[in-house]
């Protein structure tokens, strides 16, 4: 599970964990914008609120602290893929 991390509880870590995501180590080698796209190919229909989850969880903070410039970079990063 990801309890070393902020912001992923049970629902989160059991949905990164059906995605393929099994470790810390995997999570930050795939960053927030891969890890919330692979949740997603997996069959599930997270809210963004994951997106930022994850960010924060990468980056020790809150998931409420990652600024709106980060957010919408992570919407840039998240649109330039899905296209």
């Amino acid at each position: 599970m990801f309890s070393k991390f902020r912001n992923l509880g049970k629902a989160s870590s059991q949905m990164l964990m059906s995605a393929g995501i099994g470790s810390e180590k995997q999570l930050r080698d795939m960053g927030a914008v891969s890890a919330y796209i692979a949740v997603k190919a997996a069959g599930h229909k997270p809210s963004l609120n994951l997106l930022w989850a994850i960010e924060g969880a990468l980056t020790d903070r809150d998931w409420k602290e990652v600024s709106r410039d980060e957010r919408t970079s992570l919407l840039i990063q998240l649109d330039d893929y899905e296209r």
